[in-house]
Protein backbone atom coordinates (compact mmCIF):
# COMPACT_ATOMS: atom_id res chain seq x y z
CA UNK A 1 0.00 0.00 0.00
CA UNK A 2 2.86 2.27 0.74
CA UNK A 3 3.78 2.08 -2.82
CA UNK A 4 0.45 3.02 -4.29
CA UNK A 5 0.21 5.47 -1.90
CA UNK A 6 3.61 7.38 -2.30
CA UNK A 7 2.27 10.57 -3.82
CA UNK A 8 3.17 12.67 -7.09
CA UNK A 9 3.04 16.48 -7.25
CA UNK A 10 3.36 19.52 -9.27
CA UNK A 11 2.21 23.04 -9.34
CA UNK A 12 2.00 24.21 -12.13
CA UNK A 13 2.86 28.37 -12.51
CA UNK A 14 -0.19 29.75 -14.04
CA UNK A 15 1.52 33.05 -14.68
CA UNK A 16 -1.07 35.22 -15.87
CA UNK A 17 -3.15 34.10 -12.88
CA UNK A 18 -1.46 34.55 -9.85
CA UNK A 19 -1.03 37.85 -8.49
CA UNK A 20 -0.08 39.27 -5.16
CA UNK A 21 -3.03 38.28 -2.08
CA UNK A 22 -3.79 37.23 1.26
CA UNK A 23 -6.54 36.58 3.61
CA UNK A 24 -10.25 35.13 3.09
CA UNK A 25 -12.69 37.11 3.15
CA UNK A 26 -16.13 37.56 1.63
CA UNK A 27 -17.54 40.08 -0.71
CA UNK A 28 -20.54 41.20 -2.76
CA UNK A 29 -19.69 40.30 -6.19
CA UNK A 30 -20.81 43.68 -7.50
CA UNK A 31 -17.11 45.28 -7.67
CA UNK A 32 -16.65 42.30 -9.91
CA UNK A 33 -17.44 41.75 -13.59
CA UNK A 34 -16.01 37.88 -13.14
CA UNK A 35 -14.41 35.77 -10.83
CA UNK A 36 -10.86 36.62 -12.46
CA UNK A 37 -8.23 36.23 -11.25
CA UNK A 38 -9.39 33.46 -9.21
CA UNK A 39 -6.27 32.71 -7.87
CA UNK A 40 -3.50 34.51 -5.92
CA UNK A 41 -0.62 33.55 -4.55
CA UNK A 42 2.58 35.02 -3.59
CA UNK A 43 5.92 33.65 -2.35
CA UNK A 44 6.14 33.83 1.35
CA UNK A 45 8.82 32.18 3.71
CA UNK A 46 7.54 29.81 6.09
CA UNK A 47 9.94 30.95 9.42
CA UNK A 48 9.05 28.37 11.64
CA UNK A 49 10.65 25.88 9.25
CA UNK A 50 12.77 27.53 7.30
CA UNK A 51 11.31 26.82 3.38
CA UNK A 52 9.47 28.50 0.73
CA UNK A 53 5.86 28.31 0.44
CA UNK A 54 3.07 30.10 -1.60
CA UNK A 55 -0.02 31.57 -0.03
CA UNK A 56 -2.74 33.26 -0.84
CA UNK A 57 -6.42 33.10 -1.90
CA UNK A 58 -9.08 30.83 -4.33
CA UNK A 59 -12.35 32.98 -4.96
CA UNK A 60 -15.89 30.81 -5.06
CA UNK A 61 -19.00 31.69 -5.55
CA UNK A 62 -20.68 31.48 -2.39
CA UNK A 63 -23.89 29.74 -4.52
CA UNK A 64 -22.29 27.89 -6.71
CA UNK A 65 -25.49 27.15 -9.23
CA UNK A 66 -26.26 30.94 -9.28
CA UNK A 67 -22.60 32.19 -10.22
CA UNK A 68 -23.78 35.24 -8.97
CA UNK A 69 -24.25 37.35 -5.87
CA UNK A 70 -21.37 36.98 -3.13
CA UNK A 71 -17.78 35.49 -3.54
CA UNK A 72 -15.72 34.02 -1.07
CA UNK A 73 -11.91 34.38 -1.04
CA UNK A 74 -10.84 31.13 0.57
CA UNK A 75 -7.26 31.04 2.60
CA UNK A 76 -4.97 29.14 -0.08
CA UNK A 77 -1.22 27.43 1.60
CA UNK A 78 0.75 25.29 -1.23
CA UNK A 79 3.80 23.70 -0.16
CA UNK A 80 6.33 23.25 -2.49
CA UNK A 81 8.31 19.74 -2.92
CA UNK A 82 11.48 19.98 -1.06
CA UNK A 83 13.35 17.10 -3.37
CA UNK A 84 11.92 18.75 -7.28
CA UNK A 85 11.53 17.02 -9.58
CA UNK A 86 9.91 14.61 -7.38
CA UNK A 87 6.25 13.41 -8.22
CA UNK A 88 3.55 15.16 -10.48
CA UNK A 89 0.29 14.56 -8.26
CA UNK A 90 0.04 16.29 -4.81
CA UNK A 91 -1.66 15.68 -1.42
CA UNK A 92 -4.88 17.69 -1.27
CA UNK A 93 -5.40 18.04 2.97
CA UNK A 94 -8.61 17.95 4.45
CA UNK A 95 -9.25 18.76 8.01
CA UNK A 96 -11.72 17.44 10.80
CA UNK A 97 -14.39 18.95 12.81
CA UNK A 98 -16.59 19.90 10.75
CA UNK A 99 -15.29 23.55 10.74
CA UNK A 100 -11.36 23.35 11.37
CA UNK A 101 -9.76 25.38 9.23
CA UNK A 102 -6.80 23.41 7.13
CA UNK A 103 -4.53 26.16 6.11
CA UNK A 104 -4.33 26.46 10.01
CA UNK A 105 -1.85 24.02 10.32
CA UNK A 106 0.64 24.92 7.31
CA UNK A 107 4.02 24.41 10.21
CA UNK A 108 2.68 20.56 10.75
CA UNK A 109 2.38 20.09 6.99
CA UNK A 110 5.53 22.28 6.13
CA UNK A 111 7.73 19.00 7.45
CA UNK A 112 5.72 16.13 6.57
CA UNK A 113 7.49 13.01 4.74
CA UNK A 114 5.02 13.61 1.96
CA UNK A 115 6.19 17.15 1.10
CA UNK A 116 9.87 15.50 0.20
CA UNK A 117 8.43 14.63 -3.49
CA UNK A 118 5.12 16.06 -3.33
CA UNK A 119 3.44 19.73 -3.28
CA UNK A 120 1.09 19.87 -0.40
CA UNK A 121 -2.03 21.95 -0.71
CA UNK A 122 -3.91 23.58 2.33
CA UNK A 123 -7.45 24.94 1.28
CA UNK A 124 -9.82 26.40 3.44
CA UNK A 125 -12.92 25.07 3.09
CA UNK A 126 -15.88 27.32 3.32
CA UNK A 127 -17.02 28.78 6.16
CA UNK A 128 -13.71 28.14 8.10
CA UNK A 129 -11.60 31.21 7.99
CA UNK A 130 -11.34 35.01 7.47
CA UNK A 131 -14.43 36.57 7.12
CA UNK A 132 -16.00 34.07 5.39
CA UNK A 133 -15.24 31.77 8.98
CA UNK A 134 -18.76 31.07 10.66
CA UNK A 135 -18.23 31.63 14.33
CA UNK A 136 -20.44 31.35 16.94
CA UNK A 137 -19.82 33.48 20.41
CA UNK A 138 -20.56 30.05 22.83
CA UNK A 139 -21.02 30.00 26.71
CA UNK A 140 -17.87 29.80 28.12
CA UNK A 141 -14.71 32.09 27.76
CA UNK A 142 -11.74 33.18 29.88
CA UNK A 143 -13.89 35.43 32.12
CA UNK A 144 -16.39 32.43 32.60
CA UNK A 145 -14.56 29.20 33.11
CA UNK A 146 -17.69 27.61 34.38
CA UNK A 147 -19.70 28.32 30.73
CA UNK A 148 -16.41 25.55 29.29
CA UNK A 149 -18.34 22.69 31.83
CA UNK A 150 -21.79 23.70 30.48
CA UNK A 151 -23.37 22.19 26.99
CA UNK A 152 -22.24 23.46 23.34
CA UNK A 153 -25.60 23.26 21.99
CA UNK A 154 -27.64 25.63 23.52
CA UNK A 155 -30.55 27.00 21.68
CA UNK A 156 -30.61 30.52 22.94
CA UNK A 157 -27.02 30.89 22.15
CA UNK A 158 -27.58 29.41 18.05
CA UNK A 159 -30.17 31.34 17.54
CA UNK A 160 -28.04 34.65 18.16
CA UNK A 161 -25.71 33.12 16.30
CA UNK A 162 -27.82 32.49 13.55
CA UNK A 163 -29.29 36.16 13.39
CA UNK A 164 -25.47 37.13 12.90
CA UNK A 165 -24.77 35.09 10.64
CA UNK A 166 -27.40 35.41 8.39
CA UNK A 167 -26.41 39.30 8.04
CA UNK A 168 -23.57 38.23 5.39
CA UNK A 169 -24.41 34.58 4.30
CA UNK A 170 -26.08 32.33 2.85
CA UNK A 171 -26.18 29.34 4.91
CA UNK A 172 -27.19 26.86 2.67
CA UNK A 173 -24.27 26.64 0.72
CA UNK A 174 -21.99 25.76 2.80
CA UNK A 175 -22.50 21.92 2.32
CA UNK A 176 -19.73 19.25 1.66
CA UNK A 177 -20.18 18.56 -1.47
CA UNK A 178 -20.06 22.53 -2.42
CA UNK A 179 -16.81 22.42 -0.75
CA UNK A 180 -15.67 19.48 -2.81
CA UNK A 181 -16.85 21.27 -5.70
CA UNK A 182 -14.36 24.04 -4.89
CA UNK A 183 -11.21 22.00 -4.48
CA UNK A 184 -11.80 20.21 -7.72
CA UNK A 185 -11.48 23.68 -9.05
CA UNK A 186 -8.44 24.42 -7.74
CA UNK A 187 -7.16 21.44 -8.90
CA UNK A 188 -8.12 22.44 -12.59
CA UNK A 189 -6.70 25.86 -11.70
CA UNK A 190 -3.36 25.14 -9.93
CA UNK A 191 -2.48 22.53 -13.21
CA UNK A 192 -2.92 19.30 -11.92
CA UNK A 193 -4.22 16.14 -13.12
CA UNK A 194 -4.28 13.78 -9.94
CA UNK A 195 -4.58 14.38 -6.90
CA UNK A 196 -4.05 12.51 -3.46
CA UNK A 197 -6.31 12.91 -0.78
CA UNK A 198 -5.29 13.02 3.05
CA UNK A 199 -7.66 13.74 5.94
CA UNK A 200 -8.87 12.62 9.32
CA UNK A 201 -12.14 12.86 10.89
CA UNK A 202 -14.60 15.00 8.99
CA UNK A 203 -11.75 15.18 6.85
CA UNK A 204 -12.53 11.72 5.95
CA UNK A 205 -16.32 12.55 5.05
CA UNK A 206 -14.70 15.05 3.06
CA UNK A 207 -12.91 12.75 0.81
CA UNK A 208 -15.12 10.32 0.66
CA UNK A 209 -17.65 13.15 -1.18
CA UNK A 210 -15.20 14.59 -3.39
CA UNK A 211 -14.13 10.59 -4.71
CA UNK A 212 -17.86 10.07 -5.69
CA UNK A 213 -17.86 13.58 -6.83
CA UNK A 214 -15.04 13.28 -8.70
CA UNK A 215 -13.30 9.90 -9.21
CA UNK A 216 -11.63 10.34 -12.04
CA UNK A 217 -9.13 12.93 -10.52
CA UNK A 218 -8.27 10.38 -7.37
CA UNK A 219 -4.90 8.48 -7.39
CA UNK A 220 -5.18 7.54 -3.74
CA UNK A 221 -6.54 8.26 -0.46
CA UNK A 222 -5.76 8.10 3.08
CA UNK A 223 -8.30 8.19 5.20
CA UNK A 224 -7.68 8.75 9.47
CA UNK A 225 -10.38 7.65 12.27
CA UNK A 226 -12.93 7.20 9.76
CA UNK A 227 -16.57 9.17 9.78
CA UNK A 228 -18.56 7.18 6.44
CA UNK A 229 -21.79 8.65 5.35
CA UNK A 230 -23.38 5.78 7.32
CA UNK A 231 -21.98 7.99 10.73
CA UNK A 232 -24.99 10.20 11.39
CA UNK A 233 -23.05 12.69 13.72
CA UNK A 234 -23.67 13.03 16.46
CA UNK A 235 -26.40 10.43 16.34
CA UNK A 236 -23.27 7.56 17.78
CA UNK A 237 -21.35 9.52 19.75
CA UNK A 238 -22.36 7.77 23.09
CA UNK A 239 -21.96 4.67 21.81
CA UNK A 240 -18.75 5.53 20.44
CA UNK A 241 -17.27 6.62 23.91
CA UNK A 242 -18.98 4.05 25.19
CA UNK A 243 -17.09 1.73 23.53
CA UNK A 244 -13.82 3.64 23.89
CA UNK A 245 -14.26 3.40 28.06
CA UNK A 246 -14.91 -0.36 27.56
CA UNK A 247 -11.89 -0.94 26.02
CA UNK A 248 -9.97 0.84 28.66
CA UNK A 249 -11.62 -1.04 31.55
CA UNK A 250 -10.22 -3.77 29.51
CA UNK A 251 -7.09 -2.88 29.47
CA UNK A 252 -7.13 -2.36 33.24
CA UNK A 253 -8.23 -5.64 34.26
CA UNK A 254 -6.45 -7.70 32.28
CA UNK A 255 -2.68 -5.60 33.42
CA UNK A 256 -1.90 -7.18 36.61
CA UNK A 257 0.25 -3.80 37.80
CA UNK A 258 -3.10 -1.97 36.58
CA UNK A 259 -5.57 -3.70 38.44
CA UNK A 260 -3.79 -3.71 41.16
CA UNK A 261 -3.54 0.21 41.08
CA UNK A 262 -6.92 0.74 40.65
CA UNK A 263 -8.94 -2.32 41.31
CA UNK A 264 -12.65 -2.52 40.11
CA UNK A 265 -12.63 0.20 38.07
CA UNK A 266 -15.47 0.07 35.97
CA UNK A 267 -17.20 0.55 39.73
CA UNK A 268 -15.17 2.93 40.72
CA UNK A 269 -16.55 4.87 37.98
CA UNK A 270 -20.16 3.71 38.28
CA UNK A 271 -20.11 5.52 41.51
CA UNK A 272 -18.68 8.85 40.60
CA UNK A 273 -21.74 8.76 38.00
CA UNK A 274 -24.05 8.26 40.86
CA UNK A 275 -22.75 11.01 43.29
CA UNK A 276 -22.61 13.62 40.28
CA UNK A 277 -26.55 12.44 39.85
CA UNK A 278 -27.62 13.70 43.43
CA UNK A 279 -24.97 16.99 43.53
CA UNK A 280 -22.71 18.81 41.16
CA UNK A 281 -18.92 18.07 41.95
CA UNK A 282 -17.20 21.12 43.36
CA UNK A 283 -13.20 21.65 42.11
CA UNK A 284 -10.31 24.37 41.78
CA UNK A 285 -8.92 24.75 38.62
CA UNK A 286 -5.71 27.15 37.39
CA UNK A 287 -6.90 29.99 34.82
CA UNK A 288 -6.06 29.07 31.90
CA UNK A 289 -3.91 32.78 30.87
CA UNK A 290 -3.51 34.68 34.90
CA UNK A 291 -2.68 31.31 36.64
CA UNK A 292 -5.57 32.24 39.74
CA UNK A 293 -7.65 29.54 41.53
CA UNK A 294 -10.76 29.79 40.23
CA UNK A 295 -13.89 27.51 41.57
CA UNK A 296 -16.26 25.40 39.09
CA UNK A 297 -18.67 22.82 39.48
CA UNK A 298 -18.62 19.68 37.27
CA UNK A 299 -22.39 18.54 36.86
CA UNK A 300 -23.41 14.87 35.43
CA UNK A 301 -24.02 16.36 32.22
CA UNK A 302 -20.55 18.03 31.92
CA UNK A 303 -18.70 15.24 33.10
CA UNK A 304 -19.86 13.02 30.59
CA UNK A 305 -18.95 14.93 27.83
CA UNK A 306 -16.34 16.21 28.98
CA UNK A 307 -14.85 12.66 29.43
CA UNK A 308 -15.87 12.16 25.70
CA UNK A 309 -13.44 15.11 24.48
CA UNK A 310 -10.83 13.66 26.69
CA UNK A 311 -10.85 10.72 25.54
CA UNK A 312 -9.92 11.89 22.49
CA UNK A 313 -6.57 12.57 22.84
CA UNK A 314 -6.10 11.70 26.71
CA UNK A 315 -7.01 8.11 27.21
CA UNK A 316 -4.37 6.60 29.03
CA UNK A 317 -4.65 9.58 32.19
CA UNK A 318 -8.56 8.37 32.63
CA UNK A 319 -7.86 5.38 34.60
CA UNK A 320 -5.97 7.80 37.17
CA UNK A 321 -8.62 10.70 36.70
CA UNK A 322 -11.52 8.31 37.64
CA UNK A 323 -9.62 7.02 41.07
CA UNK A 324 -8.90 10.41 42.00
CA UNK A 325 -12.74 11.53 41.24
CA UNK A 326 -13.78 8.42 43.30
CA UNK A 327 -11.81 9.73 45.87
CA UNK A 328 -13.49 12.99 45.68
CA UNK A 329 -11.08 15.20 43.85
CA UNK A 330 -12.41 16.80 40.71
CA UNK A 331 -9.41 19.01 40.49
CA UNK A 332 -7.33 17.46 37.79
CA UNK A 333 -10.27 16.21 35.71
CA UNK A 334 -12.35 19.83 35.52
CA UNK A 335 -8.46 21.09 34.62
CA UNK A 336 -8.15 19.41 31.89
CA UNK A 337 -12.12 19.40 30.76
CA UNK A 338 -11.69 23.39 30.46
CA UNK A 339 -8.31 22.71 28.39
CA UNK A 340 -9.84 20.67 26.07
CA UNK A 341 -13.37 22.05 25.63
CA UNK A 342 -11.51 26.03 25.34
CA UNK A 343 -9.42 24.57 22.78
CA UNK A 344 -12.74 22.93 21.06
CA UNK A 345 -14.44 26.11 20.89
CA UNK A 346 -11.54 27.71 19.50
CA UNK A 347 -10.45 25.52 16.72
CA UNK A 348 -13.98 25.07 15.33
CA UNK A 349 -16.43 27.55 13.43
CA UNK A 350 -19.13 26.03 14.73
CA UNK A 351 -21.79 27.96 12.31
CA UNK A 352 -20.35 25.68 9.67
CA UNK A 353 -20.46 22.61 11.77
CA UNK A 354 -24.38 23.23 11.91
CA UNK A 355 -24.28 23.94 8.15
CA UNK A 356 -23.08 20.37 7.49
CA UNK A 357 -24.53 18.26 9.95
CA UNK A 358 -27.73 19.94 10.26
CA UNK A 359 -28.18 18.66 6.69
CA UNK A 360 -25.79 15.91 5.95
CA UNK A 361 -26.54 13.99 9.54
CA UNK A 362 -29.24 15.17 11.67
CA UNK A 363 -31.80 15.22 9.03
CA UNK A 364 -31.14 11.41 8.11
CA UNK A 365 -31.74 10.69 12.29
CA UNK A 366 -34.54 8.52 12.57
CA UNK A 367 -36.59 8.96 16.34
CA UNK A 368 -36.14 5.80 17.09
CA UNK A 369 -32.69 5.51 16.21
CA UNK A 370 -31.82 7.48 19.37
CA UNK A 371 -33.17 5.98 22.48
CA UNK A 372 -31.56 2.20 20.84
CA UNK A 373 -27.91 3.66 19.96
CA UNK A 374 -27.83 5.98 23.08
CA UNK A 375 -29.54 3.08 25.56
CA UNK A 376 -26.71 1.72 28.28
CA UNK A 377 -24.04 4.56 27.73
CA UNK A 378 -22.57 7.05 30.17
CA UNK A 379 -23.18 9.95 27.90
CA UNK A 380 -26.76 9.30 27.20
CA UNK A 381 -29.23 11.27 24.65
CA UNK A 382 -28.83 14.60 25.94
CA UNK A 383 -25.81 15.34 23.30
CA UNK A 384 -27.81 14.34 20.41
CA UNK A 385 -31.16 15.57 20.97
CA UNK A 386 -29.96 19.20 21.89
CA UNK A 387 -28.05 19.26 18.78
CA UNK A 388 -31.42 18.06 16.93
CA UNK A 389 -33.10 21.42 18.92
CA UNK A 390 -30.48 23.88 17.35
CA UNK A 391 -31.00 21.96 13.97
CA UNK A 392 -35.03 22.40 13.51
CA UNK A 393 -34.03 25.87 13.03
CA UNK A 394 -30.56 26.49 11.25
CA UNK A 395 -30.95 26.75 7.85
CA UNK A 396 -29.67 23.26 5.54
CA UNK A 397 -28.48 23.02 2.32
CA UNK A 398 -30.04 21.40 -0.89
CA UNK A 399 -28.04 17.43 -1.01
CA UNK A 400 -27.58 14.80 -4.18
CA UNK A 401 -30.20 12.46 -3.63
CA UNK A 402 -27.87 9.82 -3.27
CA UNK A 403 -26.26 11.68 -0.29
CA UNK A 404 -27.10 9.18 2.37
CA UNK A 405 -25.67 5.86 0.41
CA UNK A 406 -22.10 4.27 1.20
CA UNK A 407 -19.07 6.14 -1.32
CA UNK A 408 -18.11 3.43 -3.65
CA UNK A 409 -14.84 3.75 -5.41
CA UNK A 410 -11.74 1.88 -6.81
CA UNK A 411 -9.33 4.07 -6.23
CA UNK A 412 -6.95 2.56 -3.38
CA UNK A 413 -7.61 4.21 -0.08
CA UNK A 414 -5.53 3.38 2.73
CA UNK A 415 -8.18 3.58 6.24
CA UNK A 416 -6.84 4.11 9.51
CA UNK A 417 -8.71 3.72 12.93
CA UNK A 418 -7.68 3.36 16.69
CA UNK A 419 -8.59 0.73 18.70
CA UNK A 420 -9.85 3.32 21.96
CA UNK A 421 -11.08 5.87 19.38
CA UNK A 422 -14.58 7.63 21.53
CA UNK A 423 -16.17 9.25 18.19
CA UNK A 424 -15.11 7.17 15.11
CA UNK A 425 -13.99 3.37 16.36
CA UNK A 426 -12.78 0.61 13.90
CA UNK A 427 -16.42 -0.15 13.28
CA UNK A 428 -16.58 2.62 10.96
CA UNK A 429 -13.49 2.19 9.17
CA UNK A 430 -14.35 -1.38 8.42
CA UNK A 431 -18.20 0.25 7.30
CA UNK A 432 -16.17 2.56 4.37
CA UNK A 433 -14.07 0.01 3.40
CA UNK A 434 -16.36 -2.39 2.58
CA UNK A 435 -18.06 -0.34 -0.37
CA UNK A 436 -13.73 0.60 -1.65
CA UNK A 437 -12.95 -2.28 -4.05
CA UNK A 438 -9.14 -1.31 -3.15
CA UNK A 439 -9.30 -0.46 0.40
CA UNK A 440 -7.21 -1.24 3.54
CA UNK A 441 -8.61 -0.82 6.47
CA UNK A 442 -5.92 -1.08 9.41
CA UNK A 443 -6.72 -0.64 12.97
CA UNK A 444 -4.05 0.23 15.76
CA UNK A 445 -3.43 1.15 19.44
CA UNK A 446 -4.34 4.61 19.93
CA UNK A 447 -7.42 6.90 19.98
CA UNK A 448 -8.72 9.48 17.58
CA UNK A 449 -6.19 10.50 14.53
CA UNK A 450 -3.79 7.90 14.90
CA UNK A 451 -0.14 8.48 14.03
CA UNK A 452 3.27 8.03 15.01
CA UNK A 453 6.50 6.15 13.22
CA UNK A 454 4.39 2.94 13.33
CA UNK A 455 1.93 4.32 11.37
CA UNK A 456 3.94 6.55 8.94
Amino acid sequence: MSNACATHTRLATTAGRMAAGLFAFATLAAAYDDLEPRLTLRDAKHRPSGTEIRQGTFRVWEDRGAKAGRVLELELVVLPKLEPPGEPDPVFAFSGGPGQNVAAHTRGWARHWMRNKRDIVLLSQRGTSGDNRLQCDLLGSDDDLQGYLEPIFDVPTFRACLEKLQERADLTHYSTPEAMDDVNDLRRELGYDKINLHGGSYGSRAELVYLRRHPETVRCAIMNSVAPIGFKNPLFHAAGAQHALEQIFKLVREHPARRAAFGDLRQKFRTVLERLEQQPASATVRHPTTGERVEVRVSRDAFAEALRVIMYVDYRDVPLMIQRMFEGDFDGFAQRAIERNRGLRRGLAFGMLLCVTCAEDVARIEPDEIERETRGTFLGDGRVRRQIAVCEFWPKSKLPVDYGEPVRGRAPVLLLSGLLDPVTPPKWGEQAARHLSKGVHVVVPGSHGVGGDCVT
